[in-house]
């Protein structure tokens, strides 16, 4: 997820062409919102009236969706899917001329928002819905923000320590700690502009108004930004070094 040691590697495969990486964060953060949005959807139409079970039912093909995605594009692209990763690797990388550029900010960014919204819009598509929708579940009051803030703080703590260790922790430390986030933040853990650009196109479950938006993805850049600050400072390099 993100590169935090100064003697490592970037976690994708040096030499792939900012094309096919851009191309790799499309397509899985298309999928990505696809499992949100569709498990969601499904949810709805399996246990109506229960949103305890609802919420399970999305955590978990959540969780398992976001494991094997980062499994299989972070050899690729880092398997960001996520602007504010992508923010954080940028910003993580200036001091040691590392991680993204800002031309490949950029790239990543669109790709995501792009692929979020056409995961929404096929998610829609699959059952049998509108493709087009607009939410209409406002989630904004003081506590859902203060939980963006935590569930974003975490990821990017969470993607930085683990991406120390490869891919493989990541994508199991990662998935693990979105599927709890879902329940133990009063927000759901949206924790990504892009899919939370996606959840605005579907009226569902796991939708969200547009009215929401600015707010939330406001909320998951401070978030980002004081999780990245917290393991700069743990993980700054002995003196000496």
């Amino acid at each position: 997820m993100i590169d935090p040691a100064p003697d490592q590697t970037p976690s994708f495969a040096a030499g792939i062409s900012l094309g096919r990486r851009a191309v790799a964060e499309f397509v899985g953060t298309a999928v990505l919102a696809a499992v949100v949005i569709g498990s969601g959807i499904a949810a709805e139409q399996l246990s109506p009236g229960d949103i305890g079970l609802q919420l399970l039912e999305n955590s978990t093909a959540s969780a398992f969706g976001l494991a094997v995605l980062i499994l299989a594009f972070a050899p690729i692209s880092g398997a960001h899917f996520n602007p504010v990763v992508s923010l954080a690797d940028w910003l993580g990388g200036r001091r040691r001329r590392s991680g993204l550029g800002t031309r490949e900010l950029g790239a990543y960014i669109g790709a995501q928002c792009g692929g979020a919204v056409f995961g929404a819009l096929l998610a829609n598509a699959m059952f049998d819905r509108a493709a087009v929708q607009i939410a209409t579940h406002h989630r904004v009051t003081g506590g859902h923000l203060l939980g963006e803030i935590l569930a974003a703080a975490g990821l990017i703590a969470v993607g930085f320590a683990a991406g120390r260790h490869g891919h493989r922790v990541a994508a199991v430390a990662v998935a693990t700690y979105i599927g709890s986030a879902i329940w133990f933040t009063s927000s759901g853990s949206f924790a990504n502009p892009a899919l939370t650009l996606g959840r605005m196109l579907s009226d569902s479950f796991t939708g969200i108004a547009p009215a929401s938006v600015p707010a939330f993805v406001a909320a998951q850049i401070v978030g980002a930004l004081a999780g990245l600050s917290l393991m700069t400072l743990l993980y700054r390099p002995a003196a000496g070094r």
